[in-house]
């Protein structure tokens, strides 16, 4: 079985290199800028670097690809075959430019590994390439939908209906993803509210769990279905539940590629921090102290390791755990409607 999971992966790099290449030349220029040749100055290649290298610098770092694989997943599912393969930039891409974006943000110095883009290439740089990922693969929408029609798999009113709709999928997504980053940036400026646990699931599942949810709603597109029903929610549900299981990680046994307790030094309201603060009001001065410590001190500060061994000690840490791993595990009730492929797909990524 994981040998057709890779297969399906190879396809969607070689969607994700077309459209983000290494070296984008004049023949990406054209589909990406319609018209860009007939300006008076005509740029070089080279002047397409500045673009592209930040944002091809995260995506080269690796990186599951698991919403592409689901969108894919569901498409096939569904019966539209590998139909929605093309539009793995729209997933992918997206998800690429908000860790650019969410590591400026958090002030974070290290991403997958190495240092963080806008460390590499400049705040700068890095806002306007992470943006540019935002709108990058709305090119290959229209290239997907002529391709379907010239290929006789849609009619030319189908196909237009589709790219409509994928169009619309984008825009309603996109707008939930920045409504999500928005509530938790304002969370942990203002250490003050502390949200009821049913206001973080509403804020994971705009900022994390609607890219899960869209690449199930592209896969039902790409099959011309009208929704992805039960597919879509349970998307959602996977992407909270992976949230909330890499806050956990964070403050027990450390991410690959993420500095352990960096949550703590952004001053995050993850999880098991709510959970705690709910638990032990009286604890709030201190639970600040240790943010406001930490933020100064960086992970090697004394107060950032007191705080994450005070939630794992008082076991909120465990309980977090078991909502991720309880939302995962209904995840997947619903993806065995989908096929061994679909309901084996947690367990190949995790």
């Amino acid at each position: 079985m994981d040998q057709q999971y890779t297969r399906r992966l190879e396809s969607i790099e070689a969607a994700l290199d077309r459209w983000l290449p290494e070296n984008p030349g004049s023949e990406w220029a054209v589909q990406v800028f319609p018209g860009l040749s007939t300006i008076h100055y005509p740029l070089s290649t080279t002047q397409y670097l500045p673009l592209t290298s930040p944002g091809r610098d995260l995506l080269s770092r690796g990186g599951k690809r698991w919403r592409p694989l689901l969108m894919t997943l569901v498409c096939e599912a569904l019966g539209g075959g590998e139909a929605a393969l093309p539009l793995a930039p729209l997933v992918e891409f997206c998800h690429n430019a908000s860790l650019i974006h969410d590591d400026i943000e958090d002030n974070s110095d290290e991403r997958r590994g190495r240092p963080a883009v806008h460390i590499i290439h400049g705040v700068d740089a890095a806002i306007n390439s992470g943006c540019f990922l935002y709108f990058l693969p709305l090119a290959c929408i229209d290239s997907w939908a002529a391709e379907l029609e010239a290929g006789g798999t849609l009619s030319p009113a189908a196909a237009g209906s589709c790219r409509a709709r994928v169009y619309a999928l984008w825009g309603e997504y996109m707008r939930k993803l920045h409504l999500g980053q928005a509530i938790d940036i304002d969370w942990h400026r203002n250490f003050e509210p502390v949200p009821p646990v049913e206001e973080y699931l509403a804020m994971c599942a705009l900022k994390t769990g609607c890219l899960a949810r869209f690449a199930a709603e592209l896969g039902a597109a790409a099959a011309n279905v009208q929704d992805a029903g039960h597919f879509g929610e349970a998307a959602e549900k996977l992407g909270v539940g992976f949230q909330i299981l890499d806050d956990v990680k964070n403050i027990t046994t450390g991410l690959p590629g993420k500095k352990k307790g960096d949550d703590v030094v952004e001053g995050k309201k993850s999880l098991p921090v709510l959970l705690y603060l709910h638990r032990y009001p009286e604890k709030k001065e201190t639970v600040k102290r240790c943010f406001d410590a930490a933020r100064q001190g960086g992970v090697e500060a004394p107060e950032t390791a007191e705080l994450m061994q005070m939630l794992h000690e008082s076991g909120v840490s465990g309980e977090a755990e078991e909502r991720g791993k309880t939302l995962i595990a209904e995840a997947r009730a619903v993806f065995t409607d989908g096929g061994d492929l679909l309901s084996g797909l947690i367990d190949h990524i995790t």
